[in-house]
C-alpha cells in the first residue's frame, strides 16, 4: 500500500519555458529540506502553453520522482488552480500548498507556513513589497475595498499565490466554489476561509522581480477581468450565509 501524502504542491504553469525548469528544481529542494521524509508531490497544471513549457515538464518528470505534470486546454489561470486543487485532492494529501511558476516566490518562505499547519485550516501569505507594475498594485488595492464593501471583510492580499490548505477543508470549499469557475477563484477561496474563522491571514512572504516570461494580462484586459470579477464576487454575496453553514458542518 502507498504512503498517504504529507503534501501536494499545485502550480499553474502558462508560457513558463525560460524558468520551469528551475522552479521546479528550487522547489523539489525547498520542500525536500523542509520534509525531511519527502513524503510530497509537485504538481504542474500546464495550462495549454505555446512554446516548449509542456516538453520540459514531460523531460523532468522522467527523472524528478516529486513531479507529476498535467497537461490542459488553455482556460486560464484560475481555471489551471482549481483543476490542480482537484486533481490534488484526489491524491488524497494530509495537506495542499498552491504557488506559481514564474519564479516570484521563494521556497523558504514555505516553512513558516509549514511550522504553522497544525493551528489552522488554511494559511495565507501577504506580499509586503510587491514586485508588479503600478496598475496592477492599483486594481489590488480596488479589490481590498471592494471585498470590504461587498463582504464587510478586509484581506490584504485576497489572490495571492502562496497558500497552504488542509486538505479536508478544501475540499468543502472547491464544493461551493462558483460554476463556471470565476476568473479568480482564490479571491473566493480567501473570503469563505476569512468568513469561517480562519486566523491565520498576513504572513509576510518575499515576492520577487520577474525575471523570465511575461505577465499574460495586460491593462486593459486586467481591468475587463476585474470588472467580470466584481460581478461575480456580488453574485456570490447572495448565497453566502448558505455557503458558510455548508462549510462549517
Amino acid at each position: 500500500m502507498l504512503n498517504k501524502l504529507d503534501l501536494v504542491i499545485v502550480i499553474p504553469a502558462y508560457n513558463e519555458e525560460g524558468c520551469i525548469e528551475s522552479v521546479i528544481d528550487l522547489w523539489t529542494q525547498g520542500i525536500s529540506n523542509v520534509l525531511k521524509n519527502e513524503n510530497f508531490k509537485i504538481l504542474v497544471i500546464n495550462d495549454g502553453s505555446k512554446d516548449n513549457t509542456g516538453a520540459i515538464l514531460d523531460e523532468i518528470a522522467s527523472t524528478n520522482k516529486f513531479l507529476i505534470a498535467k497537461h490542459q486546454l488553455n482556460g486560464g489561470h484560475g481555471n489551471a488552480v482549481v483543476n490542480g486543487y482537484k486533481f490534488a485532492v484526489e491524491m488524497n494529501p494530509d495537506f495542499i500548498f498552491q504557488t506559481d511558476s514564474d519564479d516570484q516566490f521563494i521556497p523558504e518562505d514555505f516553512k513558516h507556513f509549514w511550522d504553522l499547519k497544525n493551528q489552522s485550516d488554511f494559511i495565507l501569505g501577504f506580499r509586503q513589497i510587491r514586485h508588479d507594475d503600478p496598475f496592477r498594485l492599483f486594481i489590488t488595492k480596488i479589490l481590498k475595498f471592494s471585498l470590504l464593501a461587498i463582504y464587510g471583510t478586509y484581506i490584504n492580499d485576497a489572490n495571492i499565490p502562496f497558500r497552504l490548505y488542509k486538505t479536508s477543508f478544501l475540499k468543502k470549499l472547491l464544493s461551493v466554489l462558483p460554476n463556471p469557475i470565476p476568473f479568480a477563484p482564490n479571491i473566493f477561496m480567501s473570503v469563505l476561509a476569512k468568513k469561517t474563522n480562519q486566523k491565520l491571514f498576513n504572513i509576510p512572504v518575499i515576492h520577487k522581480e520577474r525575471e523570465t516570461g511575461e505577465v499574460s494580462i495586460r491593462h486593459m484586459k486586467l481591468l475587463k477581468v476585474c470588472w467580470q470579477s466584481l460581478k461575480e464576487l456580488i453574485s456570490f454575496r447572495i448565497n453566502l450565509n448558505q455557503y458558510i453553514t455548508q462549510i462549517l458542518k
